[in-house]
């Protein structure tokens, strides 16, 4: 959107207590150059007894601090607050606020979120379909190599930018939806609660409602999203479940129905 942003964000902080040590310090400089001490450290210094008691001290608060919401929007909003304000030949606070953040603790209220998310270009009247909604990760699911490839050289633009220290981490924008069905997906294999095909009618069919507080929806006379995109649901699921068969330079590979 022009003047705010909104993510859906699953919190792990389970994963980051298996990370070791010095996964830890990876991650955290890979944003931060960290203390003196720290990059001591890293370069294989050999440290006195204290130091190294100091580095595990300072390592125990980046591993809280790289499972935290707050950290997270602060090492997001931060950079860019900065360009805004570099592009504006200004200074001062970018952000209105603090952000605003809300539990979602069933899957109901999770989808209901997202779909939230990925229809507000529509609402706003700035896209007429969620395949043609720019930046929302509906239209980056349609088309999952290019947008993989868009990522990862924006991070090697940022690398050489030194806006990143290193960045070796593997990528994983999106939450993947179960492949399979009948598998009690949160529990097994960490992803979403719905088939993929399922949320794209799901999106499509909650953006055609008419909502009085927003301006826009999409054409009810338009075909539903499977048919816009000349797929099958069989063929959909087999482009969104085995990505680098199907896509090849952000075009789909596959014999569309008449």
């Amino acid at each position: 959107m022009s003047n705010h942003y909104h993510l859906v964000v699953k919190l792990a902080p389970k994963e980051s207590e298996r990370w070791t040590n010095d996964e830890v310090l990876r991650r955290w400089t890979a944003i931060f150059r960290g203390p003196l001490l720290i990059q001591r450290h890293q370069a294989g210094e050999l440290l006195s007894a204290a130091e190294e008691d100091t580095v595990a001290s300072i390592v125990r608060v980046f591993r809280d601090r790289l499972s935290s919401l707050s950290w997270f929007m602060k090492c997001l909003n931060e950079p860019i607050a900065r360009k805004a304000n570099a592009e504006d030949l200004c200074t001062g606070h970018f952000w209105e606020a603090r952000f605003h953040s809300q539990a979602l603790r069933s899957d109901a209220a999770l989808l209901a979120a997202m779909a939230y998310v990925d229809l507000n270009p529509i609402r706003a009247q700035i896209a007429r379909t969620p395949e043609e909604s720019d930046y929302t990760s509906i239209k980056a699911r349609l088309a999952e190599d290019e947008y993989k490839e868009q990522l990862a050289q924006t991070i090697s633009a940022m690398v050489d930018r030194g806006e990143l220290n290193h960045f070796d981490t593997p990528i994983r924008p999106l939450m993947p939806f179960p492949e399979l069905e009948g598998k009690q997906t949160n529990e097994i294999m960490g992803g979403l609660p719905m088939r993929e095909t399922a949320y794209l009618m799901l999106v499509d069919h909650t953006g055609r409602v008419v909502n009085s507080e927003k301006r826009g929806r999409i054409d009810p006379t338009l075909s539903h999203i499977l048919e816009r995109l000349k797929l099958s649901a069989e063929q959909w699921t087999a482009a969104s479940t085995a990505f680098r068969q199907h896509y090849r330079n952000g075009e789909l590979r596959l014999t569309k129905t008449a």
